[in-house]
């Protein structure tokens, strides 16, 4: 009878296609793609910041400018994002929630509010009435999440602190009954016996 070698190739095929093995594989390289972003993000940054700094040396133009940081901004909020990312493996609604009100307010700025089109400012100004009423809603939830969870804590402790005090007056009554056991099934003293 041959014995089955436990890294035979029958089984080292079979390994590479289990869930758990293919699951973590697809983590490793998503977490790859999202540390090159961080670094491509980091790279542009500093180029960015350096053309903003060499734009000074000449006539300022304070809307290319204010663009110019804004822009560097919502770079810095993607870094952000991706870092959250990386740390919780999720995406943070509210970071991306930011990213989107201030590119929205960069290309505002950058056309200037004379100039664009009254039908686009209302698109761009609905845009920021609904991004506000999610950043809203994120913080009304976290707030009810946050009473739910501190309710259910109280009644938690209220409900142990309740199994202790019946356990203490299951306990208290346990004894009594076990002194009066003790007085019933005790010889009486002997100064009651007159002989």
């Amino acid at each position: 009878m041959a014995m089955k070698h436990p890294f035979s190739p029958d089984r080292g095929w079979k390994f590479w296609f289990q869930r758990d093995t293919i699951v973590h594989n697809l983590e490793f390289f998503q977490n790859f793609i999202v540390v090159s972003l961080c670094i491509g993000l980091f790279c542009v940054m500093l180029i960015r910041l350096g053309e903003m700094f060499l734009s000074l040396l000449k006539p300022i133009n304070f809307q290319a400018i204010t663009s110019d940081i804004l822009f560097v901004l919502i770079l810095v909020e993607i870094f952000r994002l991706l870092i959250i990312y990386l740390q919780e493996q999720r995406i943070s609604i509210g970071a991306a929630v930011e990213v989107s009100l201030v590119s929205a307010l960069r290309e505002v700025i950058l056309q200037g509010v004379v100039d664009i089109p009254i039908d686009r400012l209302l698109g761009v100004c609905a845009f920021l009435v609904v991004l506000g009423g999610l950043l809203y809603l994120r913080v009304w939830m976290f707030q009810r999440f946050e009473a739910i969870a501190t309710t259910r804590n109280e009644q938690l402790s209220q409900s142990s602190a309740q199994d202790l005090q019946d356990l203490s007056d299951n306990q208290h009554l346990q004894l009594h009954r076990r002194d009066a056991i003790r007085h019933t099934t005790r010889t009486p003293p002997i100064e009651q016996y007159p002989f």
